[in-house]
């Protein structure tokens, strides 16, 4: 089946069928861990019952979220060894001690607390089970901080020597290493999205239980605070984007070319294009829609400055660029709409209207899963950009896969694809069938104990109680109607 098959295209469709499975569950837990600590940390301030509510109603979803992230990232490491051995025997002095970073940081104490968190409020106490919950956040942005330190080390690559056998080596400083220059702008970047990403999935539940029953207190509260955080998060991302566009431009030129289509230099200005055909063959963009000037106008702030394009690049380092080119406007478009939904949710708040417009909470709802689609948009735009190189500039993709036959590449490719869709498949299945039920007063304690097989074994989860015997802050209280 696979023996006229590309076994470098193969691996590299591999790793991104994978990835692109493994980034959906970060990107949502990232965000729900922090939202999940405002939750409960609402309710310790307050004692208002409807945050505790929601803290458990989430507490469910973000369970089965983290452990489908944690096993589909496992398969990431193996990769390394089987399909990229030359990458990983080049890179591993570098990319090894990051990755171990982030196990002895970030995932020893999601491990730590996340059991604390799942099924020890009525073990614990309250304060230290809030406590154990702002951990697990926080080992959730650690986690994030490692991993997008090595993918912006490969992407502009800095602090290191070239060993005797070609391999990278630590330089002076690992600091040069850990903040190289696309750094800082790409974590926070991602990091904004994954809260973007949340606040929309949470949005659109809410929005769903508010179009069934718009006097659902608990869906009100979790869709205002959703809104809220698209009504004011929603531009600092754009701004972000902005800042790290420039500095995409400043270190990996080509990758903006690229995303702008840009087949040829414009000494006198060059246009935005919004919309076109771009084609390798041609060498320009078919049927282009595009505003003069407008381009060097954001990535120069002169409408007359002189813009590079992929005619200054030889071929072979040139990437795809109408892959690039629409990833990119996937994910710019998006962005655009979720500003667009905040600037709307702020409208019908100030009217006094946010829970009785129909027409927001459907678009709400159609805008939900959009953070996942721009979360692996930005990340297509990211990896295909950076190509023909694995380490920008450095080592060339091709060159850092191992040398394995078509047929081998492409047997385990298919056993990935039965296999991530079937369990994962049916983890996303779950999960919404998580969310389609509508939050109320008096949520179970425990997000596990009550679901399936722990369930039918017979342990059967107790009051919500301290470890004094009394009743938690909240659990008699009424529901809140914001």
């Amino acid at each position: 089946m696979f023996e006229n098959a590309d076994a470098l295209l193969l691996a590299r469709l591999q790793f991104a069928f994978t990835v692109s499975f493994h980034f959906i569950f970060p990107a949502f837990s990232i965000g729900l861990a922090s939202y999940l600590a405002v939750l409960e940390g609402l309710w310790l301030r307050t004692g208002k019952a409807i945050y505790l509510d929601l803290f458990r109603y989430w507490l469910k979803i973000f369970a089965v979220a983290f452990a489908m992230g944690v096993v589909s990232g496992i398969v990431m490491s193996y990769q390394f060894g089987t399909n990229w051995a030359v990458f990983s025997d080049k890179a591993g002095p570098v990319i090894g001690p990051l990755m171990a970073y982030e196990v002895l940081t970030a995932f020893f104490l999601e491990a730590g607390f996340l059991g604390v968190m799942l099924f020890g409020m009525n073990k614990v106490g309250p304060r230290l089970h809030f406590a154990a919950t702002l951990m697990v956040a926080l080992g959730t942005f650690i986690s994030a901080f490692w991993i997008l330190s090595v993918n912006s080390w490969m992407q502009t690559p800095t602090g290191y020597e070239i060993g005797a056998n070609g391999q990278f080596l630590p330089g002076e400083s690992w600091w040069a290493i850990v903040f190289n220059p696309s750094f800082p702008y790409r974590l926070v970047h991602t990091v904004i999205a994954a809260y973007l990403t949340t606040a929309l999935a949470v949005g659109g539940v809410g929005a769903w239980h508010l179009l069934r029953d718009r006097d659902n207190g608990h869906a009100r509260k979790m869709f205002s605070m959703a809104m809220w955080m698209a009504a004011l998060v929603a531009p600092v991302q754009i701004f972000a984007g902005d800042m790290h566009g420039l500095n995409t431009l400043e270190h990996q030129p080509a990758k903006v070319m690229a995303m702008e289509g840009h087949y040829t230099s414009h000494p006198d200005g060059a246009p935005l294009i919004l919309f076109g055909l771009p084609s390798d063959e041609e060498q320009r963009v078919r049927y282009a829609i595009e505003i003069p000037k407008a381009s060097s106008l954001i990535l120069k702030h002169d409408p007359d400055a002189p813009l590079a394009g992929l005619d200054t690049i030889v071929p072979e380092d040139r990437p795809p660029v109408p892959v690039v080119f629409w990833a990119f406007r996937v994910m710019v478009g998006i962005g655009f709409a979720m500003l667009g939904l905040g600037l709307w949710s702020l409208l019908a708040r100030a009217r006094g209207r946010l829970y009785h417009w129909p027409w927001l909470h459907r678009a709400a709802l159609v805008m939900g899963p959009s953070g996942f689609v721009a979360v692996i948009a930005g990340w297509v735009t990211t990896e295909v950009g950076r190509q023909p190189w694995v380490i920008y500039g450095l080592l060339r993709t091709a060159d850092a896969a191992s040398p394995l036959d078509a047929p081998a590449v492409g047997a385990s490719l298919l056993a990935f694809i039965v296999v991530y869709c079937a369990v994962f498949g049916t983890g996303a299945w779950y999960v919404l069938r998580l969310m389609a039920q509508p939050p109320h007063p008096h949520e179970t304690a425990d997000p596990v104990l009550d679901q399936g097989p722990i369930r039918t074994a017979g342990i059967t989860p107790g009051p919500t109680q301290n470890p004094g015997g009394e009743p938690l802050p909240g659990d008699t209280q009424t529901e809140d109607r914001p």
